[in-house]
């Protein structure tokens, strides 16, 4: 007969079992495994050969502006199916001699523009080419929905929530998502998902196969931040189902695996398969970070290498500019260069984020008062980013304030899932 406590201790391991049951039935390889052998090759053909039909015109008449607006939508979408940096700076270089051909006068071109400028993060002069539009008048609620998103983007709020208001109209998608997004901006979740939930609804009577893949991404990201898995889960494979070759979607995914149901080899074999046709310097990051949960130290520093070396091309400006800084702000002999860097992007986009990076910087260059003014007068209480909050609860502590940083931890641990398992040993031990 079993003692009360050998009882108490089979309940205790059956309850242990059943819990880590409970997280490995979110995804099933059988849901996915047809898009990660999915290729984009048939598309991308069309795309390349539609490019070449754009050039050849222009090579006949030069002048025909047109053709390069054509050319540059060629190479846009080139970008997108394969993250190659130089299909963007092409069609900034289309788009440019299509502005110049029409001495910026012509609204569409100044928002396609401003579109390219913005996947470059260079907003501020996003922001200008869209003020020309503006004043242009030509497709008038087109430019203010785009000076909504690059004001939010560079931290104008007050600049953002007029332009909000200016594009209201209760039953728009386009007004929707950018409300969700504002909803989220100011840390109400739950108002962000019942909007984009809303636009959802408006997207699917459309059927517009982009429209509706577009909207199922940003639902899973809301889901999971919500802590509603296995629903982000469900939207990822909506969205594959609409284009098998959705990178974005399949690194959701990913995720999911590495985050949730901890199965670092499955996640990078979803990752290793996405990178085989879609490449971005920051895959190489989210493999480094898997490598190390995984214990596989030689992997970790060849992706951190991969990284290095990608981010040199000096195509990608400012874009990996966070990730950078990050980085070094970590590694003793390079604060230095964190420091400088976040100086660029609070130069570039004065945002809660942007002055968390310095914040992070001078916290682990070793001034940590400094740290704590930069963001009890920037952060504090202007965002609720995880990655963030993290970084205040760290600089509270190394300052004596104990308190606050556990009112933090608690938050922080809830938030575990966006975070992953690595940080969550770094938060328990604040």
């Amino acid at each position: 007969m079993k003692t009360t406590s050998q009882l108490t201790f089979v309940f205790l391991l059956l309850l242990l079992i059943s819990c880590n049951e409970n997280t490995k039935k979110i995804t099933n390889i059988n849901d996915y495994v047809g898009y990660l052998e999915a290729t984009d090759e048939e598309v991308l053909q069309l795309v390349k050969e539609d490019f070449n039909f754009w050039e050849k015109k222009l090579e006949k008449e030069p002048n025909q502006f047109p053709y390069l607006a054509k050319a540059a939508a060629s190479q846009s979408a080139i970008f997108n199916k394969t993250g190659n940096i130089d299909a963007l700076i092409k069609a900034e270089t289309y788009l440019v001699k299509a502005n110049k051909a029409t001495n910026y006068n012509n609204a569409g071109y100044l928002r396609a523009l401003s579109r390219n400028y913005v996947s470059q993060h260079r907003f501020k002069e996003a922001l200008l080419l869209l003020i020309k539009a503006e004043d242009n008048g030509e497709g008038l609620k087109g430019t203010q929905k785009m000076l909504f998103d690059v004001h939010l983007e560079l931290g104008n709020y007050d600049a953002a929530k007029t332009y909000l208001e200016r594009i209201k109209k209760t039953n728009d998608f386009d007004y929707l998502i950018r409300l969700s997004k504002w909803s989220d901006h100011r840390g109400n979740l739950d108002a962000a998902i019942k909007y984009m939930e809303q636009a959802k609804t408006i997207g699917e009577r459309a059927n517009l196969a982009a429209t509706k893949q577009w909207v199922y991404t940003n639902l899973a990201d809301y889901y999971g931040h919500a802590g509603r898995i296995e629903t982000s889960y469900n939207h990822y494979l909506k969205a594959l189902e609409l284009d098998p070759n959705g990178a974005y979607a399949k690194k959701g995914i990913a995720w999911i695996v590495y985050s949730y149901e901890k199965k670092p080899d499955e996640a990078l074999r979803i990752l290793n398969e996405i990178t085989k046709t879609y490449n971005a310097p920051d895959y190489n990051l989210l493999k480094a970070e898997i490598a190390e949960f995984n214990g596989n130290i030689v992997l970790k520093e060849e992706q951190l290498k991969l990284y290095a070396t990608e981010v040199k091309n000096s195509f990608y400006g400012d874009m990996y500019n966070k990730y950078n800084a990050l980085l070094y702000a970590e590694s003793e002999k390079d604060t230095e260069k964190a420091l400088e860097i976040a100086y660029v992007e609070i130069k570039n986009r004065p945002t809660p984020q942007s002055y968390d990076l310095l914040a992070w910087s001078l916290y682990n260059h070793g001034e940590v008062k400094e740290a704590m003014e930069v963001i009890e007068q920037h952060v504090v209480g202007k965002t609720s980013e995880p990655d963030v909050l993290f970084h205040v609860a760290k600089i509270y502590k190394a300052n004596g304030e104990i308190k606050k940083a556990n009112a933090l931890k608690k938050e922080l641990l809830e938030s575990v899932f966006e975070l992953g398992p690595i940080m969550e040993k770094e938060i328990k031990n604040i």
